[in-house]
């Protein structure tokens, strides 16, 4: 792959005006094109959320009292250390609840019916699934709102458990807080609002019954994963959008190792498994796949 060199400004200390007006957005998109696959990332699944990573490096820019992206890419040449920092500034969070409304009606109506009645002919007490990359919590307190409102009562000898990982401990800090801005709630069935969250102030918490069937834990998908079985896996706007392939295939193997027989692995509705998948994903018997077209 090509090396990009970028024009160094010379003068004073670096200060938040001159960083924006000295780093086009075609220096950044040049950058960005050298430095993420280095970090196993894919420039595509960063073109159209590039500006939060753009945002956050600025930051680190200031930070170093560096003035340009040349010398930034001097820094990350001596040596790993910057390297981490620069894979931090990386992590799209971008959520909300019932996200992709399409795919979650779909769960309510098919699959976790199927999998809740799998899991209580086998004579078990509890459904677990896997929520990867949760960020602040919106796509696991889904699921257990939806347990709750709709599909619990059909089931009454059966729990739902949830786990939930991510990487960002700030961001498992506001999930464990539950407390969330009327924009994320705005995908929600309104009756679930209603019923979920408590008005405080501006915002809305989630009310404490919902919460408890949800556990958080802090993880690098990339090196590991929750200890157990989980019937249903949500791995989705995460490692087959912003992860190159070699990093995909090892991290749907460690998914598939955690997945019994007859488990369902959710992804985006865009989203495509890698070529040769199917050496270690062998079907439905194994697991199954939902991307509604």
């Amino acid at each position: 792959m090509a090396l990009y060199r970028f024009p160094c400004r010379r003068g004073g200390p670096l200060g938040m005006h001159q960083t924006k007006e000295s780093i086009s957005d075609a220096d950044w998109v040049e950058f960005l094109q050298w430095a993420l696959p280095r970090l196993h990332l894919r420039w595509p699944g960063f073109r159209k959320v590039r500006r939060q990573v753009c945002r956050r490096i600025r930051h680190r820019l200031l930070e170093l009292n560096l003035q340009d992206l040349a010398a930034y890419r001097d820094l990350l040449a001596r040596g790993p250390a910057e390297w981490s920092r620069l894979d931090a500034c990386c992590r799209i969070s971008i959520s909300r609840f019932y996200r992709d409304r399409d795919v979650f009606d779909f769960l309510r109506d098919r699959v976790l019916p199927q999998l809740a009645c799998r899991a209580t002919d086998a004579g078990r007490s509890v459904l677990r699934c896997w929520s990867v990359g949760c960020a602040s919590g919106e796509e696991p307190y889904t699921l257990s709102i939806m347990w709750q409102a709709d599909l619990g009562a059909r089931f009454p000898g059966l729990d739902l458990e949830v786990v939930a990982t991510d990487i960002d401990a700030q961001l498992l800090q506001r999930a464990r807080r539950a407390v969330y801005g009327r924009s994320s709630l705005k995908d929600l069935p309104d009756a679930w609002v209603s019923l979920a969250f408590q008005p405080e102030g501006e915002a809305y918490r989630l009310a404490e019954p919902f919460r408890g069937g949800v556990r958080w834990v802090q993880q690098d998908l990339r090196q590991e994963a929750p200890a157990g079985e989980f019937e249903l896996v949500l791995c989705r706007h995460l490692a087959l959008t912003y992860f190159d392939e070699s990093l995909q295939e090892q991290i749907l193997r460690r998914i598939a190792a955690h997945m019994p027989s007859g488990g369902v692995l959710v992804t985006s509705k865009k989203e495509t498994l890698p070529a040769g998948c199917e050496l270690f994903l062998p079907g439905p018997a194994r697991l199954g796949t939902y991307r509604r077209r």
